[in-house]
């Protein structure tokens, strides 16, 4: 005979937290790879809204997910899923060829989260790729906005200070600006490239 009041709820043992534990961080960290490139800081910043949003829903503490989140950033780093050198290389590439400014690709790498010193050597890098790196984003920028030697020839004269203003606010010291704004047309600055351009 069970002597248990029939309206008591047994007691269970609480479960863990659904979506903070090893397998669920894992597998929201390689979707989230799957679908952007990323640093390991920007793979932290997911995950990590991740738990804070669990948190505030009550899902449980959420020490132990972030100790679980630490262990899956590490176990992805030593997969090579995780490669902040290679993300930052890669991403310098793109903005560069984009027409991003080195200094406009070292504050982006810093904003996803690449550490200085790393942003730094993928700067660097593409120096050693391309002959002159802002040259080759400036005149990258001048053809996708159709600016300096771009832009009809008659229209170059009225735009030419709005044009520089705009290689400015894109971060280009002001000679690679004149130089490529003031071409004469866009052979002349592939002439002054070679192959770059």
């Amino acid at each position: 005979m069970d002597d248990r009041d029939p309206d008591e709820q047994p007691q269970t043992a609480p479960d863990r937290p659904a979506g903070l534990e090893d397998d669920a961080l894992e597998r929201a960290a390689l979707d989230y790879l799957a679908r952007y490139a990323a640093s390991r800081r920007g793979v932290e910043r997911v995950l990590t809204r991740r738990i804070e949003k669990r948190g505030r829903l009550g899902a449980g503490e959420t020490g132990d997910a972030r100790a679980a989140l630490t262990r899956v950033l590490d176990r992805l780093a030593a997969q090579g899923l995780l490669d902040d050198r290679r993300f930052a290389e890669a991403r310098a590439r793109s903005l560069l060829a984009r027409g991003r400014s080195t200094a406009a690709i070292r504050a982006a790498l810093r904003d996803k989260g690449v550490d200085p010193a790393r942003a730094d050597e993928a700067v660097a890098g593409l120096a050693e790729e391309t002959p002159s790196p802002d040259l080759c984003a400036a005149v990258a920028l001048a053809r996708r906005r159709r600016l300096g030697p771009f832009r009809p020839q008659d229209a170059r004269a009225i735009w030419r200070d709005r044009d520089l203003a705009t290689m400015a606010r894109a971060g280009f010291p002001r000679d690679v600006a004149c130089r490529v704004v003031d071409a004469r047309d866009p052979e002349a600055l592939r002439g002054a490239m070679g192959d770059a351009v």
